[in-house]
């Protein structure tokens, strides 16, 4: 006869492989509803761009819509409070961009944690920021703009698409890792900062490839420099700015985030089918023309990213006397 306890644990492993059963059929199931896919910017620029870009692919891969919700607003953070109070089902990501790392500790008062409220699901692409400088300025290289700017203290503005950006903060790590110091001039976008520059009203930008590599094609603007560990591609004879300033590095990581709590088979389902996508031709092309390659990675890999992005802008954010309330 089979003792009381005994029989208690038989249920209880019964109905957790039930529950693992059912589990694992809801995710091969998903998703059975249109997804939506927030964006916490304006519609039309990179970041928007990336989202449309897999978001299309996963709708026709996976039988359902995973509609572009744009919810632009307090620097990134109304788009992702949304995502983080969303129900962690699957049906509601993020897409993950620089200003969520930046805002964990630019912010004062944020009503979620990031790292503690959004979990990790596919990373898509790492775009280098480009050192761009005003064509009156007499400077060739990173070795010179440095011996420049201090030698002309006060007379070279640094222009950014804003306060907290990952252009200012891409400038703010520049300036402290080589002494030399610029006034930060925040403009509402990168469009009217790249105006300026081209008008000599502004010295340096660090702006993001897809915006100014026209320019820099065209030989309006200058590049110096791009912001990542290596070479870009796209500007194979630009260096980069550790080749002058060793350990510099600033670029800007995207990939799609979820609630923390969504189940990790649905997770996994959203990673393997946004890694297939970003082995696609096609798909490689268009990111190629945004300034990068497809960083495909586990989840968890992924995470480790985010971690490390959030880290290395915290100390800057910290060292620079950054804040917003």
């Amino acid at each position: 006869m089979i003792s009381r306890r005994a029989a208690l644990g038989l249920m209880t492993t019964g109905l957790s492989a039930l529950a693992l059963s059912t589990r694992g059929a809801f995710a091969l199931d998903y998703p059975t509803r249109p997804a939506r896919f927030v964006v916490g910017f304006s519609a039309g620029g990179a970041t928007d761009i990336l989202a449309r870009l897999v978001g299309q692919r996963l709708s026709e891969r996976l039988g359902q819509q995973f509609f572009i919700e744009n919810k632009p607003g307090a620097g990134n953070n109304i788009g992702t409070e949304a995502v983080a109070t969303a129900d962690p089902d699957g049906y509601t990501v993020l897409l993950v961009n620089p200003a969520n790392f930046i805002n964990s500790s630019l912010y004062a008062n944020l009503d979620f944690n990031f790292m503690h409220d959004i979990g990790p699901v596919a990373s898509f692409i790492r775009v280098p920021n480009v050192m761009t400088v005003a064509p009156g300025m007499p400077v060739k290289n990173v070795a010179e703009f440095i011996e420049y700017t201090k030698a002309n203290p006060g007379k070279v503005n640094m222009a950014s698409s804003g306060n907290g950006t990952s252009l200012h903060l891409s400038g703010e790590l520049f300036m402290l890792m080589t002494g030399a110091k610029m006034l930060h001039v925040p403009y509402r976008g990168a469009a009217p900062a790249i105006t300026d520059l081209m008008g000599n009203r502004v010295q340096v930008i660090f702006d993001n490839m897809p915006s100014i590599i026209q320019h820099i094609r065209s030989g309006s603007l200058r590049a110096l420099a791009v912001t990542t560990a290596e070479r870009s591609p796209q500007l194979p004879d630009v260096p980069t700015v550790a080749e002058t300033v060793p350990g510099y590095e600033a670029s800007a990581l995207f990939g799609m985030g979820a609630p923390k709590k969504t189940p990790p088979e649905i997770v996994a389902k959203l990673n393997r089918e946004i890694n297939e996508i970003l082995t696609e031709p096609n798909i490689k092309l268009r990111f190629a023309e945004l300034g990068g390659d497809p960083l495909i990675a586990s989840s968890d890999a992924f995470g480790a990213m985010m971690q490390a992005e959030t880290d290395k802008w915290e100390k800057v954010v910290k060292a620079a006397g950054l804040r917003i309330d």
